[in-house]
């Protein structure tokens, strides 16, 4: 009796003992996937300055796109909303030391979250399309449609995060002189498209058109390296100063600004007295012999100022006298009117004030409130304020024989700009800045760095001229000559090149983009009418509830 219980006992033993393991639960597999999109977010903002991590932005989006493959646009949005979240709150996060000793954390955290939404709606689009044919091109291709609608809409657009901008210092910069920041910004999420597909493929994706492990190996891996071989292939266009071409020798005088954030508006004329010293050290230095002549000084934005009644400009055209060179001067000018705008002011020795720029693109919520009625319920603060008046034209003009062209401070974050200069003629292009605002952060070389793609975009020498640093020289090719530190006074003397050719990306102006965009949205709307008619079908058949064995997985979160 004994010997037959315990061969019983063994029996079910061994039967427990061979019963397969539950399978983990599905929200296990949702929760990895929350957390590799959150991932691949964090390493996406690392890949931008002041890190030279270039190469971690192809890799960001091949996690994105590995865990949106094949899903629903449902579970796109969601992962990407998540993605864009994480990626936008740390790379903004400038905005944040800016503004919340007054504000607190709502400004940060609502421009992150608009922002994030307009990245997570084209994700969930490059879910839909990533069951189709060439599926990294058309994933590519929505997402840079995500950034042209993000540097329009809303309230003119916020164009800061590019992709391109994190690429001053990578494979892909030749690309601009193509076809501009999208060219460069298409090239990176197609890289990390393809990457992900190489990671499919190893799984047992089937691609089409290709059969056989190695085969489809290939044709996945060719989306991942054309993009490479492409930025190689495009660097014998991008080339630095040579001794035969025309130069001409800018003076940036930085002056420094209290770092007093947010209150920096109450420092008008310490940010003055910090320049005006420079200036007259410099002129002395020149004077002395200390210092070669140069041919023209540029002064950083919004550090002097010109009314009707007061000196101001008169001193400025005294300064330019007392040089002998023509002296550009960042302003605030007050119209008669009582329009007030942000502008770039020439004055040339005897001859006083001979042209103005006006900036175009104005920062919303700073030099001008949208909705000012609806914005005041939450922050006294704008009781006191006024706002500026926009430019209407390209910013060139001359000075001292050369065009020089402007991009205001946030307005190099702009495509059209610093492309409406050049195509008026600028040979030199100026970056004119007051990141005092903004303090010990990111900020300053997060826009050097978009200074550095518009120098390969335009073939020019690009300027930079901060108050309070960073100020830099960048040549043609995107290499930074000289470069302050923030927070100090500072003179930078260089000698740049000046050119007058275009490259082809200012040829095609915003064909580009435009190409991108709608071939994307072309796949979007094949995807969607194809998974349409597969309904369609399944109703007419009474198969709803069965899979799609063409598109397992598509409808998964």
């Amino acid at each position: 009796m004994n010997t037959v219980t315990a061969s019983v006992t063994s029996s079910q033993q061994g039967t427990e003992q061979r019963a397969p393991s539950r399978p983990p639960h599905p929200g296990w597999f949702v929760l990895a996937r929350v957390i590799g999109a959150a991932g691949a977010g964090v390493v996406l903002y690392l890949g931008f300055p002041p890190r030279e991590l270039w190469w971690l932005a192809p890799i960001a989006f091949a996690g994105l796109c590995a865990i949106i493959w094949r899903r629903s646009a449902r579970a796109g949005f969601g992962y990407g909303l998540v993605f864009a979240l994480t990626w936008q709150l740390l790379l903004l996060r400038w905005l944040d030391d800016f503004l919340s000793p007054q504000f607190g954390l709502a400004p940060w955290l609502a421009l992150s979250g608009v922002c994030a939404l307009l990245v997570a709606v084209p994700v969930a689009g490059m879910a839909v399309v990533s069951s189709l044919r060439g599926a990294p091109v058309w994933m590519a291709m929505l997402f840079i449609a995500s950034e042209a609608v993000r540097a329009r809409f809303p309230l003119n657009g916020f164009p800061w995060s590019k992709i391109a901008y994190s690429q001053a210092d990578g494979v892909f910069l030749p690309l601009a002189a193509v076809g501009g920041a999208p060219l460069v910004g298409f090239a990176v999420v197609l890289c990390g498209a393809g990457l992900a597909l190489c990671g499919r493929v190893l799984l047992g994706e089937r691609v089409p058109l290709a059969t056989g492990t190695t085969r489809r190996m290939s044709m996945a891996g060719l989306a991942a390296i054309l993009p490479i071989l492409a930025g190689v292939a495009c660097g014998p266009m991008v080339t630095g100063p040579s001794a035969a071409e025309p130069h001409t020798r800018v003076a940036v005088l930085q002056g420094n600004a209290p770092d007093v954030g947010v209150n920096l508006g109450a420092y008008d004329g310490t940010v003055w007295a910090n320049h005006q010293r420079r200036l007259e050290e410099f002129i002395g230095q020149v004077r002395a012999g200390e210092r070669r002549r140069p041919d023209m000084v540029l002064l950083p934005e919004t550090v002097a100022w010109t009314r009707q009644d007061d000196t101001m400009r008169a001193d400025l055209a005294g300064y330019a006298d007392e040089l002998g060179v023509p002296l550009v001067v960042g302003a605030k000018t007050y119209a008669p009117d009582d329009t007030v705008r942000n502008s770039m002011l020439a004055f040339v020795p005897q001859r006083g004030q001979t042209a103005q720029y006006d900036k175009q693109e104005l920062v919303p919520f700073s030099e001008y409130v949208p909705l000012r009625s609806i914005a005041s319920w939450f922050t006294e603060f704008l009781g006191s304020t006024g706002d500026l008046t926009a430019g209407d034209r390209p910013g060139a003009f001359d000075v001292a024989g050369t065009r020089v062209g402007f991009a205001i401070c946030y307005e190099v974050a702009y495509d059209r700009v610093a492309r409406e200069a050049v195509d008026s003629g600028a040979q030199l292009l100026a970056v004119p800045t007051n990141n005092a605002w903004f303090g010990r952060t990111e900020m300053t070389y997060q826009q050097l760095a978009m200074s550095r793609i518009r120098a390969v975009e335009h073939d020019r020498a690009v300027v930079n001229a901060a108050t309070s640093g960073v100020s830099a020289t960048v040549r043609p090719d995107g290499q930074v000559t000289q470069q302050t530190e923030l927070f100090t006074p500072a003179t930078l003397v260089a000698d740049v090149p000046l050119r007058s050719g275009v490259t082809l990306s200012d040829r095609l102006g915003v064909l580009p983009e435009l190409a991108l965009t709608g071939g994307g949205l072309v796949a979007l709307l094949i995807a969607t009418g194809g998974k349409l008619r597969v309904r369609v079908r399944r109703r007419r058949a009474g198969e709803e509830d069965q899979p799609d064995p063409g598109h397992v997985g598509s409808a998964t979160i």
